[in-house]
């Protein structure tokens, strides 16, 4: 049966190691697809200490748009994280936020069609001050739009907030 559940909180308010123990207890050996794009040394060394932390229990896919290219049936897969995966459309797309977010929601609904287990995590950048620099700003819409359009479709959200999960939905 196809569950979508969605975590989303700030920065380092737990949500990745809470996705993580929650996959965990839903499959002996979930999927883990990261999103990201190694941008500078500092990223990838950020990346090779969050690989070394999960175990051989974990099937790694590195993955930065095309979610729906893995046919993942009836696993438990763990999308850490949105907001990397929507930086990879909106800067391919040159900050067009019709652009990136169509692209960003069609590629989440092909993806999704499984009859799988997505836990998807997200980052709630909009709760701060609006920033100054116009792209910032730009992405930020972008990024809780997504955050909406996801959450729409959740069957569970919970809201990470100082390492305490909050149940929203």
């Amino acid at each position: 049966m196809r569950q979508i559940i969605l975590i989303t909180g700030g920065a380092r308010s737990g949500k990745s190691s809470y996705a993580e123990k929650l996959a965990l207890s839903l499959s002996p050996n979930p999927v883990y697809m990261a999103t990201s794009r190694i941008w500078d040394e500092e990223f990838r060394q950020r990346v090779l200490r969050h690989q070394a932390n999960r175990g051989p229990e974990w099937t790694n896919i590195e993955e930065e748009k095309e979610l729906s290219r893995h046919q993942l049936e009836g696993r438990v897969i763990l999308i850490d994280c949105v907001t990397l995966w929507c930086t990879n459309f909106f800067f391919d797309l040159d900050a067009d936020i019709d652009k990136a977010l169509t692209a960003a929601k069609e590629e989440f609904s092909r993806f999704t069609k499984q009859n799988a287990t997505f836990i998807f995590v997200t980052n709630e950048i909009g709760m701060g001050g609006t920033s100054e620099n116009e792209v910032q700003r730009k992405f930020t819409d972008m990024q809780g739009w997504m955050n909406q359009y996801i959450a729409a479709q959740a069957d569970k959200v919970i809201l990470m907030v100082t390492g305490i999960p909050v149940n929203v939905k």
